[in-house]
């Protein structure tokens, strides 16, 4: 664990403007540590910044005593879960991010601090995902948890939360890689997922503590939710979706990607069907994931599949598709009031799901 006089030296490294990542890094090669990046003289800085940042490095932010003191007593405070600062160049340091193009200087984790090097997979998507999208996101989880691998997600609605549940069910554990400070939930709806993953996985930030939830925040985060894992797997994702940049910072960093396959017909399916096209792994089971990365053998009542479930007529006509009312009196020839019957009767055992403009679509568990 840093001390406070550590802790103090890279909160100014960090925070002090313009400085960055890139700059940060620069100086940290040069000096050794941020303690003697600042017990050298501003000649010194000028000839690895150049002279106007080495005069901004001379200035400690106004700022900088209240966030020290703000983060060492959050350090002190072990309420709800352990909380570690790991900083750039720790025995701590999981090695995965390391090996990346922009690892942070420094990491804010609450909870187990030791699942930043275990054997991870990313799984990610829409944040509006289809019933089955969301289905798949917690059974590949599960599986993928069972197997050893820690999912790593992001903690938004939708896929990232779907994920997370599936890992915390099952024998391995997840990772919420956030885009806030550690003080601070977003969205406020995942609160007690939040609190859950800091008991039994970990939440973990780049961000200092009182970072709010700005847009820019969040396609960075992403680039650790590639790094920290072996592989990315995208569920459902929308062309344009920051899932797919996340999928890019995967590639770029010499990572696994796999994409799920969907309809032809679904927003949803286009990202993953790009994907692919730029070539994704194309997996319609878990198991298919395990083999890529060698991680033991999926048997198959637990790796869940895109299968099917044949033997009712109306679930074989649904097929996995959304599909109308009519357009299911027509492939059935059956009256429609008597198909709705059906229909509610399915919909109330969790076999079929309605959605908006009166479709509905077929849902296989895994």
């Amino acid at each position: 664990m840093l001390e406070r006089e550590e802790l103090a030296g890279w909160l100014r490294l960090i925070e002090t403007p313009q400085i960055g990542l890139e700059h940060g890094r620069r100086l940290l090669a040069a000096f050794g540590s941020p303690e003697a990046v600042f017990a050298a003289p501003t000649a010194a800085h000028r000839s690895v910044l150049g002279p106007a940042l080495a005069e901004t490095l001379a200035r400690p932010p106004d700022t900088l005593d209240a966030l020290v003191e703000t983060t060492w007593r959050w350090l002190q405070t072990a309420e709800g879960a352990p909380r570690h600062v790991v900083a750039l160049g720790d025995p701590g340091y999981p090695q995965l991010l390391l090996q990346t193009a922009d690892p942070p200087l420094l990491l804010y984790a609450m909870g187990r601090a030791d699942l930043l090097d275990n054997a991870s997979i990313a799984v990610v998507g829409s944040r509006n995902p289809t019933p089955q999208g969301a289905e798949n996101a917690r059974a590949f989880a599960r599986t993928l948890g069972d197997a050893g691998l820690t999912v790593v997600s992001g903690l938004a609605m939708g896929i990232d939360a779907a994920a997370h549940e599936g890992a915390l069910d099952a024998a391995g554990s997840t990772i919420a890689v956030v885009g806030t400070g550690l003080d601070v939930v977003y969205p406020k709806r995942n609160l007690a997922l939040a609190r859950r993953i800091a008991q039994q996985g970990l939440v973990l930030s780049e961000y200092p503590l009182g970072m709010p939830s700005l847009p820019a925040n969040f396609p960075r985060r992403n680039r650790i939710i590639a790094g920290l894992s072996r592989g990315t797997l995208v569920v459902e994702a929308a062309l344009g979706s920051g899932s797919l940049i996340t999928a890019r910072l995967a590639v770029e960093a010499g990572r696994e990607v796999f994409a799920i396959p969907g309809s032809i017909h679904s927003p949803q399916s286009r990202g993953c069907h790009a994907l692919i096209k730029q070539g994704a792994k194309l997996v319609d089971s878990a198991g298919d994931i395990l083999e890529e990365l060698r991680i033991g053998t999926a048997s198959p009542s637990s790796a869940p599949t895109a299968g099917d479930r044949n033997g009712d007529p109306l679930l074989d006509a649904l097929g996995h598709e959304p599909v109308t009312l009519d357009a299911l009196a027509a492939r059935l020839g059956e009256p429609p009031a008597e198909l709705s019957a059906r229909l509610l009767e399915l919909e109330l055992a969790g076999e079929v799901v309605r959605l908006p403009g009166q479709l509905f679509q077929r849902l296989v568990r895994g």
